[in-house]
């Protein structure tokens, strides 16, 4: 679609439908059956943001995409089809080794034929972004998380980085790519005692050099995408850290893809005690520059009343 119809089209589209462009839910919310309503009620908002959804994940398979897909633009004023999402790790129906192996391979361009692959395969099946590559640097062999990273050596995990990205992209104009979403911004994999969600303090000087690179490097090579990481850095939460998010990954980095939350990592502002409330947890995400909700009501509910009472200009 031409940049000119863009805009139209969201000069025409109600502030709900633009918010809906703004949350990403699971597909147990797209249940052909009544069973839906469970997770909808669980997670709080209404059946009216679940119709205006502009992404989903782990919807699995060609015949469930469709099914969702067309059920989903029934229910859209202006009939916008939804993206659908998904890890896709160490292959897709393919199986490669795991993250941690390919990283002892040596063989940067055998790495990226296998995620060029595990993207064709994805995309046959409905799948159009890839929540990969997880280029997180990790030193603590505790931390569950180990075998989705290629290691603990920056500039390792840096070259891998490059051609991950590159080979769930590379086929893109063909429609047999992946949109590539780097992950977790930043530091994830030095959480305390390789406690999973713990807390990450180290100097700036440790995380420019040890930890920022594998990052940089995927963004250099082109990822669409980048996901933000579930924990705190240096007291403040990676989802809500406008230094982290703005200043070097959007300004330093000439970053202009999307930044997606992790699954709730918005709404667990709240349980870090950096945010009093869901509309809270809203607004300090979404100035951070947070630009999709992953699972959680906060942009569902939150942006509304945030927008109508004129904390937050509809503009951004």
């Amino acid at each position: 679609m031409k940049q000119e119809k863009i805009f139209t089209l969201l000069n025409e589209m109600s502030l709900d439908e633009k918010i809906g462009q703004l949350i990403q839910l699971s597909g147990e919310f797209f249940s052909a059956s009544d069973i839906s309503i469970g997770p909808i009620e669980k997670l709080g908002i209404s059946k009216k943001m679940v119709n205006l959804c502009g992404s989903a994940l782990n919807v699995v398979g060609a015949e469930n995409i469709r099914r969702v897909q067309d059920q989903q633009m029934q229910k859209q004023p202006h009939h916008i089809p939804m993206l659908f999402m998904s890890d896709v790790i160490y292959g897709f129906k393919t199986i490669f080794p795991i993250p941690l192996g390919l990283g002892s391979s040596w063989d940067p361009k055998l790495v990226k034929r296998a995620y060029s692959v595990a993207a064709e395969e994805a995309s046959a099946s409905g799948n159009q972004v890839a929540f990969a590559p997880m280029v997180d640097v990790v030193h603590d062999a505790r931390w569950g998380r180990v075998l989705e990273s290629p290691g603990e050596d920056p500039y390792l995990n840096s070259v891998y980085s490059k051609n991950m990205v590159e080979g769930l992209q590379e086929n893109l104009a063909n429609k047999t790519g992946q949109v590539s979403c780097i992950k977790h911004y930043a530091a994830y994999g030095a959480v305390e005692a390789g406690r999973e969600y713990n807390q990450v303090d180290m100097s700036l000087s440790n995380l420019y050099q040890n930890f920022l690179p594998p990052y940089k490097a995927g963004v250099k090579a082109g990822a669409g995408m980048v996901m933000t990481a579930l924990t705190t850095l240096n007291g403040v939460p990676s989802t809500a850290d406008k230094w982290l998010l703005s200043d070097v990954l959007r300004k330093k980095w000439k970053f202009n893809g999307i930044i997606f939350s992790d699954y709730a990592s918005i709404y667990e502002l709240i349980k870090h005690g950096f945010a009093r409330d869901s509309t809270d947890a809203a607004l300090k995400a979404i100035d951070a520059g947070v630009d999709i909700d992953m699972k959680s009501p906060c942009y569902a509910n939150g942006l509304h009343e945030l927008v109508t009472n004129g904390t937050l200009d509809e503009e951004k």
